[in-house]
């Protein structure tokens, strides 16, 4: 196979991936526009979709993602629902549809596979069948699974068939979250002594907010401050803890489920501490859906999405009552400088994510928000409900791979 322009995480910086990355867009686009031009020759790898409508459909465009990468053709989708898979084909140029997609998967047996639902019930089965069908790199979207227990099957099974699987933690692949990263490993912002997230805490706020939002912070809180080594939360609903008659089906797939209000801390490998809130209608505007790493002389604030806004408040005085204090802007070329990458958005990210994942299939290495990245965040939401149940801190990785919630 003809080698891709990107590299893995290992192998390149990010600045590279990103200006490769627009470079091949360049050269992709210029390609439409010159009729005249030879043929193109056979892509490279074959692209295979899943989605399903009405239960998740195809997430946040990872249906669409493989349209503008080199040397990738969308060859096949999968959807159970006839009118939406015919709406699907259109839109991916004409893929053949299939209603099944183990049929789908063994038939084709694509190179890659986007598994697209939202509804995360259907993840781990979607995950299995690609890996034992021969794919070598699956995007799938957030969060991974229901269960560790579901995790841990879909980590296996990539081991087992050495597949590499990226989860669209989309913050994970900003490249000014990668140079804030580097600026706190500098000691630009001092000794890291915690990391303070919330969700949305809009109608979803609690449970649910942790589960469908959470794992993109929870993803940063790890890339930031190392992984988890203990967790203890407390969950409420209508302003009592949670307990066997609050538990009920939750949304988009997630199982049982219990809370309007979480709160949470852990203990980080980097010896720094991280929270996350998250309260129902507490921040209706998604004012505080963001990530604060305090420092001992700074902090820094990372908004949600790709190309994200990142600033730098330097000084002790984290409450921004010095008058002389300032948030200054950083981007992926450091702090208060012009922004280079131009790509931006939901797309843009996905682009980037998968651009890397075919890299680290061609040269080893692990996508930057990885098989394991995505059961850690796992780890640590349902560290909160297994705290709860137990009434104290649990170590991480946890011991139970149940949900806990049904254990109460």
């Amino acid at each position: 196979m003809k080698a891709s322009a990107f590299a893995c995480p290992q192998a390149v910086s990010r600045r590279s991936v990103l200006r490769s990355a627009a470079a091949a867009a360049a050269v992709s686009l210029a390609g439409v526009a010159r009729s005249a031009d030879p043929p193109a020759a056979p892509a490279a790898y074959r692209a295979a979709v899943i989605g399903h409508t009405g239960r998740g459909n195809y997430g946040h465009g990872l249906d669409v993602v493989w349209l503008n990468i080199p040397n990738v053709k969308v060859v096949a989708v999968a959807d159970a629902d006839a009118k939406g898979l015919a709406a699907a084909a259109k839109r991916l140029g004409g893929a053949a549809p299939y209603p099944d997609y183990r049929q789908m998967l063994q038939k084709e047996k694509p190179d890659l596979v986007s598994i697209c639902p939202r509804h995360l019930d259907q993840h781990r089965d979607i995950a299995l069948a690609a890996c034992q069908a021969g794919a070598r790199g699956i995007y799938l979207e957030k969060p991974m699974c229901r269960t560790l227990e579901e995790a841990d099957q879909v980590v296996a099974a990539c081991e087992q068939h050495k597949v590499k699987l990226a989860v669209s933690h989309q913050t994970r692949y900003c490249p000014r979250v990668a140079m804030a990263k580097k600026l706190i490993d500098e000691g630009v912002i001092g000794k890291v002594l915690d990391l303070r997230a919330r969700g949305k805490e809009d109608r979803r706020g609690g449970g649910e907010d942790l589960w469908v939002l959470g794992t993109h912070v929870l993803n940063l809180v790890q890339f930031i401050g190392g992984q988890p080594l203990w967790g203890f939360a407390e969950v409420r609903q209508d302003g009592k803890p949670v307990a066997r008659e609050h538990v009920h089906e939750g949304a988009e797939g997630i199982g049982p489920l219990a809370g309007d209000e979480v709160h949470a801390v852990w203990r980080l490998a980097s010896g720094a501490m991280a929270s996350f809130d998250s309260v129902k209608n507490a921040q209706p505007k998604e004012a505080r859906y963001v990530l604060f790493v305090c420092g001992t002389k700074g902090v820094i604030r990372i908004g949600h999405g790709y190309m994200t806004q990142v600033h730098l408040l330097e000084g002790a005085s984290w409450a921004g009552i010095d008058p002389k204090a300032k948030w200054r802007p950083i981007s992926s070329a450091g702090v208060d400088q012009p922004e280079p990458v131009k790509t931006g958005g939901m797309h843009g990210g996905n682009e980037t994510a998968v651009s890397e994942l075919i890299a680290c299939v061609e040269k080893g290495g692990n996508p930057s928000s990885s098989v394991y990245d995505g059961r850690w965040a796992m780890e640590m939401i349902v560290s909160v409900f297994e705290s709860h149940r137990l009434g104290r801190p649990v170590k991480l990785p946890l011991e139970n791979r149940k949900n806990p919630l049904t254990m109460l």
